[in-house]
């Protein structure tokens, strides 16, 4: 859909950011529900917070790239229907922000492309979203640091079992960042922004980028309350290998998640040196 065919001067404004995994959402998410008083009157913010349809709407959208359907998509445009049902009758912008809008990340359910449904997924959401102003935005990291940070998060959150090793050959011909954005903007055109993660100044003040392309100015972004430190940092390497390990094992779905958390909430007991660096 070419920029031509964007909704006519007056239509609310919905930005929708699809992540990608790890680069940074969580912290983003994060430093804009500390700061909800502070933006409130600037910005409507939808972030993935338990019990709210962001949930589920993260959800369909994980299982519409791994086997996409017509009912799938109908899922996903229901989900998103029901993140659109709770804004409030108003003319303030919208940021809607979930990583796992962009689909299953390499490693997740046997995907080892980069993010091939993406654009399908988007393609959607703009469809339901036919009232709204519409604009997506993508994140990217450099992929050197990025796929050891997504192998270890598949270990930890997705059961993958191979190793660091073992996933850089799977993943060995993922093409670069441009590749993405330009089957995106085959599909949406204009509406298409990428941030690259590395462009943040501030990593206790995440997502500069992404206000400012909502409308905010920087007088008001610096006076946002700064995060206290990071923010899903990728687990040492004793506990990561100790979840990869775990993951081949036949446990009861309900008692693999109880053990990976503890081995979150104490990942301390398996390294006698300091954990090793991660970003979210």
């Amino acid at each position: 859909m070419a920029g031509a065919d964007r909704k006519e001067q007056g239509a609310r404004r919905l930005i929708v950011h699809m992540g990608v995994q790890k680069t940074g959402s969580t912290s983003i998410q994060r430093h804009l529900r500390r700061n909800a008083d502070a933006l409130a009157g600037h910005l409507v913010v939808r972030t993935p917070e338990e019990g709210s349809p962001m949930r589920p709407l993260g959800r369909a959208a994980i299982a519409y790239s791994l086997k996409p359907s017509d009912e799938r998509a109908h899922a996903l445009k229901l989900a998103f229907r029901d993140v659109l049902d709770t804004l409030p009758g108003n003319d303030v912008p919208v940021l809607i922000s979930h990583e796992n809008l962009a689909g299953a990340m390499p490693g997740n359910g046997g995907e080892t492309r980069l993010f091939p449904a993406l654009p399908q997924i988007a393609a959607l959401l703009l469809a339901e979203a036919r009232d709204f102003d519409v604009d997506f935005v993508v994140y990217t990291r450099k992929q050197k640091t990025w796929r050891p940070s997504v192998w270890a998060q598949a270990v930890r959150t997705d059961g993958y079992e191979r190793s660091l090793a073992e996933f850089e050959d799977e993943t060995a011909g993922l093409p670069g960042w441009g590749d993405l954005i330009r089957r995106l903007t085959a599909d949406l055109g204009g509406r298409v922004t990428r941030f690259r993660l590395e462009d943040e100044a501030d990593p206790l003040r995440p997502g500069r980028q992404l206000l400012r392309h909502a409308g905010l100015e920087d007088t008001l972004i610096d006076t946002l309350e700064p995060l206290d430190g990071p923010t899903n940092s990728r687990l040492n390497d004793g506990a990561t290998e100790f979840l990869r390990r775990l993951n081949g094992l036949a446990l009861n779905p309900h008692a693999h998640v109880k053990v990976a958390d503890l081995v979150a909430r104490a990942e301390n007991l398996f390294a006698a040196d300091a954990p090793s660096q991660g970003t979210s």
